[in-house]
C-alpha cells in the first residue's frame, strides 16, 4: 500500500510539475505580449517566469530532489527576490529605503550560500550525520530567505500609496502566496528532517497559482480585477477552513501525544470528541450565539455589511408573496424592513384623517403597549419634512438629530427595546413609521443601515400607497354602486309620477266618465304594483341578473304596452309576428317601455311611434321607430349607453343604460340606428325558446363533460 501511496504521489508530482512549467511559460508570453512596457518590473517578471519553468520542468523530469533541479530552485529564488525588489522601484522606493536595499542583498547571500551546500552534500554523500546537518542548515537558510521576502512584501504593500496599491495588488499576491507556502515546505522539512512528499509534489501548483497572479498584475486593465465571492461561498468556506483547521489540530496533538506513549494519544482523541459535542449542543440551538459571529465576520470580513443584490431579492420576495395566508401587507412590510437589521420584531403606525400615527399592524412585538393614538400630528409632520431615520440610542444618549426631541411620544423614549423607526414616504408625503425592536445582538446603525433603510422605506411606501388608493377606488366604486341604484329607483319613481300627474290631469276632464273610471283604477293598481315591487327590483339594478325567466309572447307584450299610452301621444303597432321567448317578463316591459317613452319624449307633436315585431325563426325582435331630431354617432357611441349622461334637460341618463343592462342579462342585445333630423330605430332582439334551449344545452357542464 505504501509503495501504491508513492508512486501516486510521484506521478501527481510530475504532472504538477508539467502544468507549473506549461503556465509559467503562458504567463511569461503574456507578460511579453500584454505587458506594461513602462513598468519597471517587467524585465524582472519575465526572468523569475523563466527561471520558474525552469525548475518545474526539470523537477518534472528529474526529480525536485535532483541536484539539477535544486540548482534551478536556488535561481529561481533570487530571481523572485529580484521581483520584490524591482516591484519596490514602480514609485520610486528602492532609491530612497536603505533599508530595503541592504536586506534584498542580504537575502541574495543567504540564498547563495545554497549552491555551495549542494556541492558540500555532493562530496559528503557517504556520511549520512554531515548529510542531515547540511539538510538542517539548508532548511534554516530556506527559512530566513523565506520570512525576509515576506518581511520586505508587507512593507511593500504597506507602504504603497493607494494609487500603487492596484497596481501592485496581484503581484504581491502571487509573491506572498508562494513564500507562504515555502515557509510551511522548509518548516515541516526542518521539523521532520526530510522532505515532505506530499508538499514537494504540490509545487508545481504552487507555480502555476504564482503564474497566473503575476500575469494578472502585469497590466493595469487586469490589475483591477478583484476576486468577490459571494457572502454564501464566504461563509461556508470559512467553515470548511475552521472544520479542516480543528481536524488537523486533533491529528497533530493527538499524534504527538502518542508518539509520548502512553494512553494520552487515546485520551486526547476523547477529549477533542467531547469538546466537538458541547461546541455543536450549545452553537447549533443558540440563534444568539449565531448572530454574534454573522455580526462579526460580516464587520471584518467584507467591506459593506450587506449583500445588497441578496437584500434586495429577499424585500421584494417577502413583499410580493404571502407564504402565510394570515399575513397582511402590513405584516409583511414590517417583516421586510425587520429582515434587513436582524429585528425580533416591529410595529406599523399609519396617519389617520387628523395626521395622527396610529397602530396598524405588530410582526413579532407583542409586548410594546401602543397608546391610541400612538404619535400626535408633531411628530409625524417631524419625520415627514426630515425624513430621518431615527437612532433611538443616539437620541437617548443625547446626541443631536434633525426632529425636536420634545415630540417624540414618551413610550418611545422610554421603552428601551426601541431600537429605531423607518419613515416611509412617498412623493415626501409620509404614509408609515415601522418602528424596530432591538435584535439579538444589539449594535449601533451605521450609515450603511440609514442608506439601505431609507431605500427600502421609499419602496415600501409605495407598496402602501398603491394599497391606499386600490381601497379608495374600492370604496368609491361601492359608492357608485349605490348611487346607481338610487338613480335607477328616481328614474322609476319619476315615471311613475308623470303617470300619476297624467292621470290626474285627466281625471279633471273626464272624472265623470265610467269607461276613464276604470282605466284609471287599472292605472293606479299597476303603479301600486311597480312601487310594491320596486324594493324587490334593487337587488336586480346595477347587478344586471334577471330575477325570473318565463316563455313571453312578444307581440302580446308590446300590445299590453301600447296599450299604456293610449290618450296620450300616439303609439302605433306596424307589425306583430308571433314570436316566444324566455325572459323575464317584468324585465323586458321595463326595458321595451323605457325605450318607448324615449322615443315619445324624442317626438314631435302629431308624429307617431312605431313598434314593429318580427321573427326569423333564430331570434325575436323588437323596433321602436321614431321620427324625432336623431342623435349623432359620437353620442351613441360615447353618451347614449352610459349612465348620468342624458341628451334630454332634466334627465338622469338611466333609460337607455338600463334597458341595455337588463336585455344583455336576458341572453340578448339592444342596438341602435340613427341619423340627425330623420330619427332613431331602437332594436331588441331575444333569442327564441327553442335557441335559448340549444345554447343552454351547449354550455351547460354535461356538454363541456362530453
Amino acid at each position: 500500500m505504501f509503495g501504491i501511496s508513492t508512486n501516486l504521489i510521484q506521478a501527481f508530482g510530475t504532472f504538477a510539475g508539467i502544468t507549473g512549467a506549461v503556465a509559467c511559460v503562458l504567463a511569461a508570453a503574456w507578460v511579453y505580449q500584454r505587458g506594461e512596457a513602462q513598468r519597471r518590473d517587467r524585465g524582472a517578471a519575465l526572468l523569475a517566469l523563466a527561471l520558474a519553468a525552469l525548475w518545474a520542468g526539470l523537477a518534472a523530469a528529474l526529480g525536485a530532489t535532483d541536484f539539477s533541479s535544486q540548482l534551478a530552485e536556488s535561481a529561481r529564488n533570487i530571481a523572485f527576490i529580484y521581483l520584490l525588489f524591482r516591484l519596490f522601484a514602480n514609485d520610486g522606493r528602492d532609491a530612497s529605503m536603505r533599508m530595503v536595499r541592504s536586506l534584498v542583498i542580504t537575502l541574495f547571500v543567504v540564498e547563495l550560500f545554497q549552491p555551495s551546500l549542494l556541492v558540500l552534500d555532493q562530496r559528503i554523500a557517504q556520511i549520512p550525520e554531515a548529510q542531515a546537518l547540511i539538510f538542517q542548515i539548508s532548511a534554516i537558510l530556506h527559512l530566513l530567505v523565506t520570512i525576509g521576502s515576506l518581511v520586505l512584501l508587507h512593507n511593500l504593500y504597506a507602504g504603497a500609496a493607494a494609487t500603487s496599491r492596484g497596481l501592485l495588488r496581484w503581484s504581491a499576491l502571487a509573491l506572498a502566496g508562494f513564500w507562504l507556502f515555502e515557509l510551511n515546505y522548509h518548516t515541516i522539512a526542518y521539523l521532520s528532517g526530510s522532505s515532505p512528499d506530499l508538499l514537494t509534489a504540490l509545487q508545481g501548483i504552487a507555480i502555476s497559482a504564482f503564474a497566473v497572479c503575476l500575469g494578472m498584475g502585469s497590466h493595469s486593465q487586469t490589475a483591477g480585477l478583484g476576486f468577490s465571492p459571494s457572502r454564501a461561498v464566504t461563509f461556508r468556506s470559512l467553515s470548511l477552513l475552521l472544520i479542516t483547521g480543528y481536524l488537523l489540530a486533533m491529528v497533530v496533538i493527538a499524534q504527538s501525544l502518542a508518539a509520548m506513549g502512553g494512553e494520552l494519544g487515546r485520551l486526547s482523541q476523547v477529549g477533542f470528541l467531547v469538546l466537538a459535542c458541547v461546541v455543536a449542543i450549545i452553537w447549533i440551538p443558540s440563534k444568539k450565539a449565531r448572530d454574534w459571529l454573522r455580526v462579526n465576520l460580516t464587520k471584518h470580513l467584507f467591506q459593506h455589511r450587506y449583500d445588497y443584490r441578496a437584500e434586495w431579492l429577499r424585500f421584494t420576495d417577502t413583499v410580493g408573496r404571502n407564504e402565510s395566508n394570515d399575513a397582511t401587507l402590513h405584516d409583511r412590510a414590517i417583516k421586510a424592513i425587520a429582515d434587513i437589521t436582524d429585528s425580533r420584531g416591529g410595529v406599523l403606525l399609519i396617519p389617520n384623517e387628523e395626521a395622527e400615527l396610529e397602530l396598524a399592524s405588530q410582526w413579532r412585538w407583542t409586548n410594546v403597549n401602543v397608546p391610541s393614538p400612538a404619535a400626535d400630528f408633531g411628530f409625524a409632520g417631524g419625520l415627514e419634512q426630515s425624513g430621518y431615520i431615527i437612532d433611538f440610542d443616539d437620541l437617548r444618549s443625547g446626541a443631536e438629530v434633525p426632529v425636536d426631541p420634545a415630540i417624540f411620544p414618551p413610550w418611545l423614549i422610554d421603552n428601551e427595546d426601541v431600537w429605531a423607526a423607518v419613515p416611509l414616504l412617498h412623493f415626501e408625503r409620509l404614509v408609515g413609521v415601522v418602528v424596530l425592536s432591538r435584535p439579538t445582538i444589539s449594535r449601533r446603525l451605521d450609515w450603511e443601515d440609514f442608506d439601505l433603510l431609507r431605500v427600502a422605506g421609499r419602496q415600501l411606501a409605495s407598496y402602501l400607497a398603491e394599497q391606499s388608493g386600490h381601497q379608495a377606488l374600492m370604496e368609491a366604486s361601492r359608492f357608485d354602486e349605490f348611487n346607481r341604484r338610487i338613480a335607477f329607483v328616481m328614474h322609476d319613481i319619476k315615471n311613475l309620477a308623470s303617470q300619476q300627474s297624467l292621470l290626474a290631469k285627466n281625471a279633471e276632464k273626464h272624472a265623470d266618465n265610467p269607461e276613464f273610471r276604470k282605466d284609471m283604477l287599472i292605472t293606479l293598481r299597476n303603479s301600486a304594483e311597480k312601487l310594491n315591487t320596486l324594493l324587490a327590483r334593487l337587488g336586480r339594478y346595477g347587478s344586471g341578473k334577471p330575477t325570473e325567466l318565463a316563455e313571453i309572447e312578444l307581440s302580446a307584450l308590446v300590445t299590453e304596452i301600447a296599450k299604456r299610452f293610449v290618450g296620450g301621444h300616439r303609439v302605433e303597432i306596424a307589425q306583430a309576428q308571433s314570436g316566444i321567448v324566455k325572459c323575464d317578463a317584468e324585465a323586458l316591459t321595463q326595458a321595451v317601455q323605457h325605450l318607448v317613452q324615449n322615443a315619445v319624449d324624442a317626438s314631435h307633436n302629431g308624429s307617431p311611434v312605431f313598434i314593429n315585431v318580427t321573427n326569423d325563426g333564430i331570434y325575436g325582435r323588437i323596433e321602436i321607430v321614431d321620427s324625432g331630431d336623431g342623435m349623432t354617432p359620437d353620442f351613441i357611441r360615447n353618451g347614449l349607453f352610459k349612465p348620468f349622461v342624458s341628451s334630454k334637460d332634466g334627465g338622469f341618463g338611466i333609460g337607455a343604460f338600463e334597458a341595455s343592462e337588463l336585455v344583455r342579462a336576458m341572453g340578448g342585445r339592444l342596438n341602435v340606428e340613427s341619423r340627425p333630423g330623420l330619427g332613431t330605430r331602437f332594436m331588441v332582439t331575444l333569442p327564441l325558446t327553442a335557441t335559448h334551449q340549444i345554447l343552454n344545452a351547449n354550455n351547460s357542464p354535461e356538454s363541456e363533460v362530453a
